[in-house]
């Protein structure tokens, strides 16, 4: 206790101490204080444990020892384990294909069809085909005095040997037709007259080509082809068309060079109607030689074709001679993708017109036609094509040509000087007539495929003619359309229909004179009304091979007059099989 009395005083006495100096130096003046060098500032290293202390604690836990056992208890089990398999994608079969068809049917008014068509191969590079058509009716038409049944048989067959660079072939044809003059004028003619007229005709027709096609060649291939045909009457035409074709690549384009040499001759025993007399016939000799120089350009958006076409025609009848130069030049620009692909074109040629084709447009023709090739100076056209939906197609287009020498199907006069061997001088038959034409065309077409079931067509065309000789131009329609449909009712059904519609047509009834200028004939104009055609189909499949069918043509009984004073028979209906097979 006394030591903490002694520390308390003398805590004071040093107290007083201080007090007592601060006094004293009160005033302590002033110095200079001379930095010599810059304060520099280091850290040294912080005290670091040079050991781990050793922990010495009486109460640290110590870690009980755990032992750990399984209770096993055995329990009984069915599980078998087996491999796994994948399922199997379920595929629908390929359709059954055959090599061989044939196909037969009949109806009313007597008509009766038959097809058959089969493809084999000889080995892995060959092969051939062979097929038959025949379609024939016997049916009389009501009010039509003279017979007017009809047939027309064809038999076609082929060759073709393929290889990796080149494929050749060969075919061959021959047809044979059957046809009348029964288109009698009205209320002309008595029965006893009628019951002297010979209008049955025939035509016979035998044609022979070969064709070769070369890959990755300046000779892409040709073409050559032999036909004879001729008649009843003893008409006779002989047609050759030699057809070979180079392409040269150039840079990123291709010239190609199309020839083309077409020689048609031919002689008719009987003189034209306009005669009075059938004291001489008629012969023709027309040879074509043609050069079709072209370039192609593919662009990204654009297909040009500049191309020209040269042509030297010889009349060996009459020794002339004449050399043509013809444009051929088309393009197309896609403007929206598929939507829209607009496409223009200026083309002419000039067309070698022939017997055989003639019967094929119109085959109440008589056997005393002029023949000469028409020279069509030009056709222009301007259109736009695409679809508007994935299954809805259109095309437009509009055109305007200028054709010399076009030929029109015109009714021959009534000559009652003649006494010709078969009876198509009676008003009853139809003639070439040549006139210079300049025609105005507007074309519209719709496809629709609702699915892949159903499909709808349908499509129209409007025509403006004006001709040199200021008349109509005989027999050719200003408007037409058609309408086409497919549906696949399921897989056993199916069936489809088309429409076909034709406006008001000219004609002209002229009655010969002794004189024989046709300008002097009486005539009558003639007004052919429009029609419409209606046709339908129905098949049912009774197996992959075997199908039966039933077809109606013209439905709406209309027995309307395709040529003048021809009526074509009203309501048919045709029923039928097709079986398929390998043979």
């Amino acid at each position: 206790m006394h030591n903490d009395y002694r520390i308390v005083f003398m805590l004071f006495l040093a107290s007083l101490g201080s007090l007592w100096g601060q006094e004293k130096e009160k005033d302590i003046g002033t110095e200079t204080v001379t930095v010599t060098k810059a304060y520099s500032p280091t850290i040294s290293d912080a005290f670091k444990l040079k050991s781990i202390p050793d922990i010495n604690d009486s109460i640290v836990l110590q870690k009980k020892k755990i032992e750990y056992s399984i209770f096993s208890v055995p329990v009984a089990s069915t599980f078998a384990p087996e491999k796994g398999k994948a399922s199997a994608v379920k595929k629908t079969p390929p359709p059954e294909l055959f090599n061989s068809y044939a196909s037969a049917g009949g109806g009313n008014p007597a008509n009766l069809m038959a097809k058959f068509y089969t493809s084999r191969a000889i080995d892995r590079e060959s092969g051939y085909t062979v097929g038959l058509e025949h379609y024939s009716s016997r049916g009389d038409i009501a009010g039509v005095p003279l017979d007017n049944i009809f047939s027309n048989s064809r038999l076609d067959g082929g060759y073709a040997f393929r290889d990796s660079d080149f494929v050749w072939g060969a075919d061959a044809a021959f047809q044979h037709q059957m046809y009348n003059w029964y288109g009698l004028p009205t209320g002309v003619y008595d029965e006893a007259t009628i019951n002297t007229i010979e209008e049955r005709q025939n035509y016979f027709m035998g044609e022979i080509g070969a064709h070769l096609t070369i890959e990755d060649a300046y000779f892409t291939g040709a073409e050559v082809k032999f036909r004879r045909f001729g008649d009843a009457v003893n008409s006779g035409e002989n047609r050759v068309i030699f057809k070979p074709s180079f392409l040269f690549p150039v840079g990123e384009e291709n010239f190609g060079i199309k020839l083309r040499v077409d020689f048609v001759n031919g002689n008719f025993k009987n003189a034209p109607l306009n005669f009075p007399t059938n004291d001489a016939g008629l012969k023709y000799s027309n040879l074509q030689l043609g050069v079709n120089p072209n370039l192609s350009m593919l662009r990204d958006d654009l297909s040009l074709n500049l191309g020209v076409n040269l042509v030297y025609g010889v009349d060996l009848e009459s020794n002339e001679s004449n050399f043509y130069i013809y444009p051929a030049v088309n393009a197309s620009y896609r403007l929206l993708d598929e939507l829209a692909i607009a496409y223009a074109g200026i083309e002419g040629a000039l067309e070698q017109n022939s017997y055989y084709g003639f019967v094929a447009d119109n085959p109440y023709v008589s056997p005393t036609l002029t023949i000469a090739p028409t020279d069509k100076k030009y056709d222009g056209y301007l259109g736009l094509r695409g679809q508007l939906l994935p299954n809805l197609s259109y095309n437009l287009k509009a055109s305007y040509a200028s054709e010399n020498r076009r030929p029109l199907f015109k009714l021959n006069p009534q000559n009652s000087f003649r006494n010709d061997e078969k009876g198509y001088y009676y008003g009853n038959s139809f003639e070439v007539f040549y006139d210079d034409i300049k025609t105005l065309g507007f074309f519209g077409e719709l496809n629709i495929d609702v699915n892949r079931n159903f499909t709808l067509g349908i499509n129209a065309e409007v025509f403006d003619y004006i001709t040199e000789t200021d008349n109509p131009a005989w027999n050719l329609p200003k408007i037409s359309g058609s309408l086409f449909m497919d549906y696949q009712i399921d897989e056993k059904w199916y069936m489809g229909a088309n429409l076909f519609y034709v406006g008001e047509r000219e004609d002209v009834a002229t009655v010969a004179t002794i004189s024989g200028i046709p300008s002097e004939f009486p005539a009558a104009l003639i007004t052919l009304e429009s029609y419409f055609d209606a046709n339908a189909h129905l098949g049912y499949r009774l197996s992959n091979q075997l199908s039966v069918f039933l077809k109606a043509a013209n439905i709406a009984n209309n027995n309307y007059q395709k040529w003048a004073n021809f009526p074509v028979q009203g309501l048919q209906i045709l029923g039928g099989a097709t079986y398929k097979f390998d043979l």
